[in-house]
């Protein structure tokens, strides 16, 4: 623990994987948060970041890349984590930062001048070095942690292909593939699909089979009894960075199928089948293939052993540790 070192936790939004790190954080220094949004977050930033050493902020924006620009003003170092979406560009979708001219200039300043960016996945550095423009020295590649002692195996799995996923409008149905799930799903009418996620106002755009019951969300104990029921989980992805969802799936033992995209195939490795994302006839016979196992412990080993909570702590301090001696 090292209470003199003070470092300024940013980002715009909360989630679970976000509140992990700030928990890591908050146990070995001084923490301040900040988790806010608007034109008020820079007077924020203005304010705190003279009191501490270090800035960390969860995915390159343009808020965390005037935060950087502030770190170089006042001589703080700053570190940076690429989640995914912060790295993407899908034109046709309109999908991702990079599609302005503007925040791409603001965000590539970002990315090219923190200290250290971290990000969860090896596919993340190829897409920031790409985008960016540059040889991406400071990118180096520390992938999310999940806890065993939370998401773990229940006693009997039922015949159920589960996908979970945040969609709120018809971008993310896109870009986590649950129109490619759909279609999957029609082709196999005496299979039950549980998706977790979906709103009902996006629903009710979408033609939805009888065999997908969906839910708009459900709380983490129940989220848990889902993961321990479902005999495979399907990432069915057109975008992702290193999907949390399907690492907790793998760490209750689900069977893992998922698309090649993004950290995806970095999470299954050999423990689940790899299909290409809209090859309906591949995902079919994937599925059908994967309700033949029974049980799947190298899943939940391959999260353990690569993707544990522990070591993504270890090396954050590592990390820190190093910039800290640099000052």
């Amino acid at each position: 623990m090292n209470k003199k070192v003070n470092i300024l936790f940013t980002a715009t939004f909360s989630t679970p994987f976000i509140q992990e790190d700030l928990t890591i954080l908050k146990t070995h220094f001084s923490v301040t948060k900040v988790i806010s949004s608007g034109i008020k977050t820079f007077f924020i930033y203005f304010s705190a970041i003279r009191s501490n050493d270090i800035t960390f902020s969860w995915f390159a924006s343009v808020y965390s890349s005037i935060l950087v620009f502030l770190t170089k003003v006042f001589r703080k170092k700053s570190i940076l984590i690429l989640g995914g979406v912060d790295v993407a560009r899908i034109p046709e979708l309109k999908y991702g930062i990079w599609n302005s001219w503007w925040r791409s200039i603001i965000v590539r300043y970002g990315v090219t001048n923190a200290d250290l960016v971290l990000a969860v996945d090896e596919s993340l550095k190829n897409d920031a070095v790409r985008l960016a423009g540059y040889d991406g020295n400071n990118i180096h590649v520390l992938p999310t942690g999940y806890d065993s002692t939370r998401w773990k195996p229940g006693t009997k799995q039922e015949n159920i292909v589960l996908t979970v996923a945040n969609c709120h409008n018809m971008t993310r149905v896109k870009i986590k593939g649950i129109d490619f799930l759909i279609d999957v799903a029609n082709t196999m009418p005496d299979i039950s699909f549980v998706l977790i996620g979906l709103k009902n106002e996006i629903a009710v755009q979408l033609q939805i089979p009888a065999n997908i019951k969906y839910y708009e969300s459900l709380e983490q104990s129940k989220l848990l009894e889902a993961y321990q029921r479902a005999k495979i989980f399907f990432q069915p992805s057109l975008r992702e960075g290193l999907p949390n969802t399907l690492c907790e799936a793998m760490l209750c033992g689900c069977f893992p199928v998922g698309t090649n995209v993004g950290g995806i195939p970095s999470a299954i490795g050999d423990t689940g089948i790899i299909v290409q994302h809209n090859d309906v006839i591949e995902a079919t016979n994937a599925l059908h293939k994967a309700m033949e196992h029974h049980g799947n412990t190298m899943a939940r080993d391959r999260i353990m052993k690569f993707y544990s909570i522990k070591k993504r702590e270890e090396l954050l301090m590592k990390y820190i540790s190093s910039l800290i001696n640099e000052k």
